[in-house]
């Protein structure tokens, strides 16, 4: 398995006021045949994220056909979780809505920022967004009592929502959290049940941060890429397999892609964003300074 790198979609370059810098965490909303919507946060001057879009032709994704003027979704109210930024991870189309999960950014007063998963939802094809709640969907419990829950993927099947997202077991300093992948399920998307159950586990020595799953099934076999680090280091990519998508088996030397030489993912390679399409599977992912040069893809 030997992924295609094409290039970069995206290169942030201050083309309006939300996206000065950054292209990161890209998700892709099929609109119709070949016309993509990638959704994406970028930085505004202050350095707080917030989720905007590019239209794309998936046969030429690099020909920008639009990219919005206007975040889609801004910063939460003062003092909410999502007050100091926000930034897609995975979206749903379900019942003529679209179920757009992002996390929010909040200054942390003893770590760099506390970081918890919420919820909006369109009701017009994608035009515009409401907040399901000014609170987050998951948050921390007595279980789970860091600052990083953070929804990667969702797959729903046979009525139940399936749901990947990174978890912390620990702040080892206060700049840098220890964190995989659990798995949780609902009935609605709403309203989770999470019993802790780890689905990729941490591997290597001084491993820090296993990250943003993302998952097709092929052949009744779930497979997932997702991004890893060693201590502070930079992201490589790595990759999993289950024959019932609750544990996976680590297999990272088959994630079929890798940094590259030079130039705008020659540092890391991050957030993966894998989907089906016309016979073949397209990765969408981030590279050098986790988006700071945008977002590219790769085809399979």
């Amino acid at each position: 398995m030997e992924w295609e790198k094409k290039g970069l979609i995206f290169s942030p370059a201050g083309q309006y006021p939300w996206v000065i810098t950054h292209g990161m965490l890209p998700v892709a909303d099929k609109i119709n045949d070949d016309l993509f919507r990638i959704y994406f946060s970028g930085r505004d001057i202050s350095n707080r994220s917030k989720i905007g879009y590019v239209e794309i032709n998936i046969n030429e994704p690099e020909k920008i056909l639009y990219l919005s003027e206007n975040p889609i979704l801004d910063l939460g109210k003062l003092g909410c979780f999502d007050d100091n930024g926000v930034s897609p991870t995975w979206i749903v189309n379900h019942d003529n809505k679209k179920y757009l999960y992002y996390f929010g950014w909040n200054k942390g007063s003893s770590v760099r920022a506390a970081e918890v998963s919420g919820l909006a939802i369109s009701e017009d094809g994608g035009k515009t967004f409401r907040r399901y709640s000014a609170a987050p969907i998951i948050d921390r419990t007595n279980a789970e009592p860091y600052t990083i829950l953070v929804i990667s993927c969702i797959l729903i099947e046979n009525g139940i929502w399936r749901m990947w997202y990174d978890s912390a077991d620990e702040w080892t300093s206060n700049d840098l959290p220890k964190y995989n992948i659990k798995y949780a399920e609902s009935t609605d998307g709403i309203h989770w049940q999470r019993a802790g159950l780890v689905s990729v586990d941490y591997m290597y020595p001084g491993e820090s941060r296993v990250s943003r799953a993302s998952i097709v099934k092929e052949d009744g076999l779930y497979k997932m890429w997702y991004c890893y680090a060693i201590g502070s280091g930079g992201y490589k990519m790595g990759y999993a397999e289950s024959e019932d998508g609750f544990k996976f088996r680590r297999m990272d030397d088959n994630a079929g892609i890798d940094i590259s030489e030079k130039g705008w993912d020659s540092e890391m390679i991050c957030y993966p964003y894998v989907f089906h399409h016309k016979g073949g599977k397209i990765m969408l992912y981030c590279g050098n300074g986790y988006g700071k040069t945008g977002f590219g893809y790769a085809t399979l």
